[in-house]
């Protein structure tokens, strides 16, 4: 199992556009949380620019198939978003252990 970061660059309205779109957005993550795709995801602050979600799978199709359907990205809340996988080294979930 490897892991994969779908980062999000968010549009400057992301916080007055977001409420008519949260519940939908919110309903697709826990679902792939509940699937074990999704480990965890949530927008980085001061400025709200950006969301980052980290996905649990063998390639980028699960994290780009969410990204394809979230309603934040179809109604232009997401300017633009990229897949990359982030080799996990340390922590009790990392994809590939190393320790000294």
């Amino acid at each position: 199992m490897n892991h994969y970061l779908l980062t999000y660059t968010l549009a400057a309205d992301y916080l007055e556009r977001r409420p008519q779109f949260r519940a939908d957005h919110l309903a697709l993550a826990w679902e792939a949380a509940d699937r074990g795709e999704l480990v965890m995801g949530g927008a980085v602050e001061d400025p709200v620019d950006t969301a980052l979600l980290l996905f649990a799978g063998e390639s980028t199709d699960t994290a780009e198939a969410f990204a394809r359907a979230d309603p934040y990205v179809v109604n232009g809340l997401v300017l633009r978003w990229s897949v990359r996988r982030w080799n996990t080294v340390v922590g009790a979930g990392a994809a590939s252990p190393a320790r000294p």
